[in-house]
């Protein structure tokens, strides 16, 4: 899903949106001049953010922050970091009050220290009657115990990457919507030596995100509502066997890619159908137009549960208390969701970012290209983090360990046998809930 190391370089759409949207320094200034957020005198952020992967998408949020300075005077000092790299970083600046004053990060991070996170109810209330309301997961991670201490911004998409090329020949019109049938087509693929890949080493987007939706799928989870361990189940063992089937047509080297190993495998031609985000497409686009015109997007299969249980990558923007400036940390947060800066940037990302506010269900992004309309999806039909359980601190660091991929990965490597990858998973589980 994530490609890290290519960010910097992927071109593909870089041209959209290199114009300012007509009016918008005219719009930053009258925002800045009724919003009821005031920056204090003297003001200026430092924002730790992820680093770009849609060279379109960063300079559409470059000309936001320009004008949020020009308009108001703060000015905000960014910095890029790979996704492995914000949380820990994030949680640093936690412990010891000292930092930037805002990250923008992945996933649940700030629900690892609520507590540090500045309170931003009245952005997240504003937001959220001014453009149709927040979906139910980005309450989900803007919210911890009833307080917003985090701003969702977008959500990312990853879905099934495949060649419709591979797909026909291997029998099938479209990806099956069914897990016997996906079984199949995976089966089907390495026959004809066309052969799928999903990531099970420690990739932050990929592998916490498919072998999620595949647990939950089957009807597993680690934890129940209230946070009791539950994963060793008959649900579990059924998951385990089920991807292990889809492990033994793997393209060879899965249980050790990152976030980018499936992208480099995929446009070099050796892989035929992954989960991803949007960015090999915008990538093949630029420099593999024979790629892309032979890719497309489907939805992730639905399990025995009978309802999606796909886990999509979370962007939410945190202050943290200690900062001098929580007034220009809430004006910046609210100025990047209004609709003036909102949709060009949406634009610029190219499908990749999908909104958390129902709004803007009517950007062009997904009219464009009938390629990108699986994606508009993805805010709406993820879960969170925690599954059944509600987003917290705990689930964040079973994220952070990788304990359902590592579950995976043992059993379809053959570390250890089906009883012992779940017990290995289960006492992950036992130290995390007892330890923080």
């Amino acid at each position: 899903m994530t490609p890290f190391d290519r960010r910097s370089i992927l071109k593909g759409g870089a041209a959209a949106g290199l114009a300012a949207s007509a009016g918008l320094a005219s719009f930053a200034t009258a925002w800045a001049q009724t919003a009821q957020w005031k920056p204090e005198a003297g003001a200026s952020l430092n924002l730790l953010r992820w680093k770009r992967f849609v060279v379109a998408e960063d300079e559409a949020f470059m000309r936001m922050v320009d004008a949020f300075t020009k308009a108001t005077g703060v000015k905000v000092n960014v910095t890029n970091e790979s996704f492995d790299d914000i949380q820990p970083k994030a949680s640093v600046a936690a412990n010891t009050g000292q930092g930037p004053d805002m990250v923008w990060g992945l996933y649940s991070f700030p629900a690892l220290f609520p507590a540090k996170c500045l309170e931003v109810g009245d952005v997240a209330d504003y937001l959220g009657k001014k453009y149709g309301g927040w979906v139910p997961a980005a309450e989900a991670y803007g919210k911890i115990k009833g307080k917003w201490i985090a701003i969702p911004v977008a959500f990312n998409g990853g879905y099934i990457n495949y060649r419709i090329s591979a797909v026909k020949k291997a029998g099938f019109d479209k990806i099956p919507t069914d897990l016997p049938g996906f079984l199949e087509l995976t089966r089907a693929l390495k026959k004809n030596n066309t052969p799928a890949g999903f990531a099970l080493g420690h990739s932050t987007g990929d592998g916490n995100s498919w072998t999620h939706w595949i647990l939950w799928a089957h009807g597993a989870n680690l934890v129940d509502a209230n946070e009791k361990i539950v994963i060793d189940s008959p649900e579990t063992a059924k998951a385990l066997e089920y991807v292990k089937s889809l492990y033994e047509n793997f393209i060879p080297g899965t249980a050790s890619w990152n976030d980018s190993s499936n992208n480099k495998a995929f446009l070099s031609g050796e892989l035929y159908m992954t989960h991803n985000g949007i960015s090999i497409y915008a990538a093949a686009k630029n420099e593999k137009p024979e790629i892309a015109a032979d890719m497309d997007h489907a939805l992730f299969p639905v399990g025995p549960v009978g309802k999606p249980t796909e886990f999509q990558l979370a962007f939410p923007i945190l202050a943290y208390q200690y900062t001098k400036f929580p007034q220009a940390c809430k004006a910046f947060m609210a100025f990047m969701l209004e609709a003036e800066n909102y949709n060009p940037w949406l634009e610029g990302a190219q499908g990749y970012l999908t909104h958390p506010l129902n709004a803007y269900d009517s950007n062009p992004v997904w009219m464009k290209d009938p390629k990108n309309a699986v994606f508009k999806e993805t805010a709406k039909r993820t879960l969170a983090a925690g599954g059944l359980a509600p987003v917290s601190e705990r689930i964040g660091a079973v994220l952070a360990d990788f304990v359902i991929v590592d579950m995976f990965a043992g059993y379809c490597t053959g570390r250890s046998d089906l009883k012992g990858s779940i017990r290995t998973a289960e006492r992950a589980a036992q130290r995390i809930f007892r330890n923080t």
